[in-house]
């Protein structure tokens, strides 16, 4: 069995904040952002949660370059501190640190203010640790009301607006899980995305007392025609999925053999000579083929 090597030291160091260089430019206006706002408050109202992630130590100048932090570097300037708890990364592979970095996400930060709540913290000591009004906290705290575990386990790891639960919960469960998984698939967790699919939705799949949302300009018949086709579309995209991986690991496998085939000299000049328009079409799918299409 390969040993994985872990990526950051196991125990946090305290470095001081003049040994800490900045691996990009500041923007412009960042210290008027929302977010960097956010974040001082944060710092100044219940310290800093995440340490700040860096590489290892200059031997020479016993600096540490910074890999991810770098907002909240400006905020603990800002406000006189002068030391930090720091990760250090056991690779120099900073280029590709914040491509590993999980951002929290709409469930996360949903479960995250739940879980303060429900500890005594106050609405009002937690809009202003998170720079957010009360209104906001509360329509975060309620996000996920009257959606299903199963859709909530979809949209797990993705961020959202806060108006897609909203939307979803006007279904029924089964419905929820349908949309949550195509949203997902087609990575367009976006509300008129969402909006769209409550339009098709069959009023069989809403709950009881929820009226068919009508998009203006449309006819009875022509949204019973929207809800067929999105069905349809569901139903095509679904068999798609599950074909997917071994139509993919078919055109890598059929893109080797030819690529194979017309290196061949001999291959290659029978080809040219007797069927040319095959050999442009076997060059053609040996250029274009590729994981990525």
């Amino acid at each position: 069995m390969t040993n994985i090597a872990i990526a950051f030291g196991p125990v946090p160091l305290v470095v001081s904040l003049d040994k800490l260089l900045p691996s990009r430019a500041t923007p412009a206006g960042l210290v008027t952002s929302k977010k960097f706002i956010q974040i001082r408050t944060s710092i100044k109202e219940i310290g800093l949660i995440e340490p700040l992630s860096v590489g290892k130590v200059n031997r020479k100048s016993g600096e540490h370059v910074l890999l991810d932090g770098h907002m909240r570097l400006l905020a603990l300037r800002e406000l006189g501190h002068h030391q930090v708890h720091c990760l250090v990364a056991t690779d120099d592979e900073s280029y590709t640190y914040n491509n590993r970095v999980s951002r929290l996400s709409s469930v996360q930060e949903h479960h995250m203010i739940h879980r303060a709540l429900k500890r005594g913290v106050t609405r009002e000591r937690l809009a202003t640790v998170l720079g957010l009004d009360i209104r906001t906290i509360e329509k975060k705290a309620a996000l996920l009301d009257g959606v299903c575990p199963e859709a909530i386990d979809l949209l797990k790891d993705c961020q959202f607006s806060a108006d897609i639960p909203r939307i979803l919960r006007k279904m029924k469960p089964t419905r929820q899980i349908e949309c949550a998984e195509l949203m997902v698939s087609a990575n367009a967790i976006t509300v008129a995305y969402a909006q769209a699919m409550l339009a098709a939705t069959p009023t069989s799949m809403l709950l009881c007392g929820e009226m068919p949302t009508k998009l203006k300009g449309l006819s009875a018949e022509q949204m019973a025609r929207m809800e067929r086709e999105m069905g349809n579309i569901q139903g095509q995209y679904k068999a798609v999925e599950h074909t997917y991986g071994q139509d993919i690991l078919n055109l890598v496998l059929t893109k080797g053999y030819l690529v194979k085939l017309i290196s061949n000299t001999a291959v290659r000049r029978y080809l040219n000579q007797c069927q040319p328009e095959i050999l442009t079409e076997f060059e053609s799918i040996a250029q274009s083929v590729s994981l990525e299409h």
